[in-house]
């Protein structure tokens, strides 16, 4: 069966990352939860998708001067005290001209926080105590090499935290994952960790990462992966091409490469609302990856839909 993974919680339908989308990411059935870290001034790990602050919460409403030059609210740059004062919302343009999915959890209202790692972390094992479930976390370290030169260890606060909470070994019901392939390897072989690794592959356009993802993309790219992680998480698009002539997809030749060298494939993202023009529907779509690549999980915002397809498929 392919596992679900609620892509920043229950984004669908609640500001991501905070702790109801992840309550109700849970109670509508995810396998496992995402969890994106960065890191505040005074090294905690908190559960943030961007290493500033402007779009998600309000920041420039309660701390107006404490914007950096190029004109963002960094995370690193507040205590976690400060953090709890902000409210976040739902995810705004960054021109300021309202939230990006206008259909979602309405912009101005709800009263929702930051969470911390060890506060989902909480949340989740309190749930599966409850529940009698195992669900699993699914985390992030996010831009690695610029918390580094920030003078901030991210990397070693995030396994701190998660060791706290017996996620320590390969069969722990846990991801871990980056962006960056050179964290991934510190991870594994200077840190010694044996949690299972996610190598995520974008686009060279977005600067995640001093990475060139295309030549990770490739099957050479796949076995060097595997020397240091268990799978890879590329964006959706990178698994197949589109014919404008007969309105038909198919497959290029990534999914190939990664089973070649035994990675597991976790695509993301897959939102009801954002079906790309390649695809008639958002059930097309979920089918495709799931009957016809046979993707071992995907990350979607919709979690609830998402498992319905799966289980018609």
């Amino acid at each position: 069966m392919t596992i679900v993974i609620a892509h920043r919680g229950a984004s669908g339908y609640l500001p991501e990352h905070t702790l109801s989308a992840a309550a109700l990411a849970y109670g509508m059935g995810a396998d496992f939860i995402e969890q994106d870290i960065v890191l505040s001034k005074d090294d905690c790990p908190i559960v943030l998708h961007d290493i500033h602050l402007d779009q998600v919460t309000n920041v420039a409403e309660i701390f107006p001067q404490r914007n950096r030059d190029d004109g963002h609210w960094y995370v690193r740059d507040f205590e976690l005290l400060e953090l709890k004062q902000l409210e976040v919302h739902e995810r705004g343009n960054s021109d300021g001209s309202g939230p990006v999915f206008p259909q979602r959890f309405p912009y101005e209202r709800g009263h929702f926080q930051i969470p911390t790692l060890q506060e989902e972390i909480d949340l989740i094992q309190g749930l599966n105590h409850s529940t009698g479930r195992n669900v699993g976390l699914y985390t992030e370290i996010k831009k690695p090499d610029w918390h580094n030169k920030e003078g901030a260890e991210i990397t070693l606060h995030t396994l701190d935290v998660l060791k706290q909470n017996n996620y320590e070994a390969e069969s722990d019901n846990i991801f871990l994952q980056c962006f960056d392939s050179t964290e991934l390897k510190r991870i594994r072989n200077d840190f010694k960790s044996k949690l299972p690794l996610i190598q995520l592959i974008g686009k060279n356009s977005w600067n995640e990462s001093p990475d060139d993802f295309r030549k990770m993309s490739t099957d050479r790219g796949c076995k060097d992966i595997a020397q240091y992680a268990v799978g890879i998480g590329p964006t959706m698009d990178l698994f197949y091409t589109a014919s404008i002539v007969n309105n038909s997809v198919s497959p290029t030749n990534l999914m190939q490469y990664a089973k070649n060298h035994n990675l597991l494939v976790h695509p993301f993202t897959f939102r009801a609302d954002s079906v790309p023009l390649s695809f008639r529907s958002y059930e097309e779509m979920i089918r495709w990856f799931v009957t016809d690549l046979r993707v071992d999980g995907l990350f979607t915002d919709f979690v609830d839909q998402t498992i319905d397809l799966i289980k018609g498929s």
